[in-house]
C-alpha cells in the first residue's frame, strides 16, 4: 500500500533522483521550458513549486540553503511571479515517444515571456 508515500520514485535510487530533479530544475529555470516524460514533469513540478514560493521571500536563511547558480536564476524569475499565489508551472502533454511509447510532456514557467 502507498500510505504516506508522497513522491514518485521514478525507478531510480534516491541520490540519482535528487540530482536528476536538481538538474532538471536548473534547466527549467535557465530555458523556461523543457521537454521530458510526463512522470518526470509531474515530479519536477512538486520539486520546483516550493522553491519558487520560497524565492519570493528572499531571506538570508533561504540564500544559505540553496546553490548560488539557482539563486541567480531565481532572482530574475521571482520578480515576475511576485504577485502570483501559486501554480508557477504548466504541463502540456505532447503524445508518446517513438522508441518506448512513454508519454511525453512539456513543462514551462507560466508568467514568463519566451519570446
Amino acid at each position: 500500500m502507498r500510505h504516506g508515500k508522497k513522491n514518485n520514485h521514478l525507478g531510480v535510487k534516491s541520490s540519482h533522483r535528487k540530482s536528476m530533479l536538481l538538474n532538471m530544475a536548473f534547466s527549467l529555470l535557465k530555458n523556461k521550458r523543457i521537454m521530458t516524460t510526463l512522470a518526470k514533469a509531474k515530479a519536477l513540478r512538486n520539486y520546483i513549486e516550493p522553491l519558487l514560493t520560497k524565492s519570493k521571500k528572499n531571506t538570508i536563511h533561504y540564500r544559505r540553503n540553496n546553490k548560488q547558480s539557482i539563486l541567480e536564476l531565481l532572482e530574475k524569475i521571482s520578480s515576475k511571479i511576485y504577485n502570483r499565489t501559486g501554480g508557477y508551472t504548466r504541463i502540456i502533454k505532447t503524445g508518446f515517444r517513438v522508441g518506448d511509447s512513454s508519454e511525453t510532456a512539456i513543462i514551462e514557467l507560466v508568467d514568463y515571456s519566451l519570446f
